[in-house]
C-alpha cells in the first residue's frame, strides 16, 4: 500500500515530507503530489483517481478551507472523488496551512528565535482554526516568514500530539487510520 496525498501548493508538501515520517509506518510509503493552487487540485482529482493505474493506492486530498464553508466545501470535495476511486479520505484545513502553526507556537518560536508562545494567551490565538488570515497574523509577528522557507524551519519541531488545531490534529487521526 502507498499513501498518494494531493495538495494544493509546495508549502504543504514541505510540511508533509518533514511530519509524515512522524505519523505513517515505515512499512508504508507516500507520494505527496503538490498543485498549483485549488483550482488546479480541484482539476486533477477527478482526472487522478480515474486513472491511477495503481490498485493499492489509497488517497488523501488536502486542501486549505480559506473562506469557503467548510462542510461544503468538503462535500464539494468528496463529489470530485466519486467520479473515480472510493480509497480516498478528504482533509480541510482550517483556515490555511499556517493556523497549523498557530497551534504549535512553541516550534514557531524554535524555528525563528523569538518568543512568541505569549500569543496562544490572546483570545485572538487560542483557536488557531478561526483564525481569518493566519498567513498575515503569522506575518505580524514573524515579519520574515516566507509560506516554503518558513514551513521547512518550523515543521521539523512541530510536536504533532501537542497541536491545538482541531483540524490538524484530524489530519493526522485520519492519516493514521488509513495506515491501518
Amino acid at each position: 500500500m502507498r499513501l498518494v496525498f494531493m495538495v494544493e501548493e509546495r508549502s504543504m508538501k514541505e510540511l508533509l515530507d518533514l511530519i509524515l515520517p512522524k505519523i505513517v509506518p515505515d512499512d508504508i510509503e507516500w507520494l505527496i503530489i503538490p498543485h498549483n493552487g485549488k483550482g488546479d487540485l480541484q482539476t486533477s482529482i477527478p482526472r487522478k483517481l480515474r486513472k491511477w493505474s495503481i490498485p493499492d493506492d489509497k488517497f488523501i486530498i488536502v486542501h486549505d478551507q480559506d473562506s469557503n464553508d467548510c462542510m461544503q466545501l468538503k462535500a464539494d470535495l468528496l463529489s470530485l472523488c466519486a467520479a473515480g476511486r472510493n480509497d480516498h479520505l478528504v482533509r480541510i484545513v482550517c483556515t490555511e496551512l499556517e493556523s497549523w502553526y498557530f497551534g504549535d507556537l512553541s516550534a514557531v518560536s524554535t524555528a525563528f528565535g523569538k518568543d512568541v508562545t505569549a500569543m496562544s494567551a490572546k483570545s485572538k490565538y487560542r483557536n488557531p482554526d478561526k483564525l481569518k488570515n493566519a498567513k498575515e497574523e503569522l506575518r505580524k509577528w514573524i515579519p520574515e516568514y516566507q509560506p516554503v522557507d518558513g514551513t521547512k524551519k518550523i515543521a521539523v519541531h512541530m510536536n504533532l500530539e501537542m497541536n491545538t488545531s482541531n483540524s490538524f490534529k484530524i489530519f493526522v487521526s485520519g492519516v493514521r487510520k488509513m495506515c491501518s
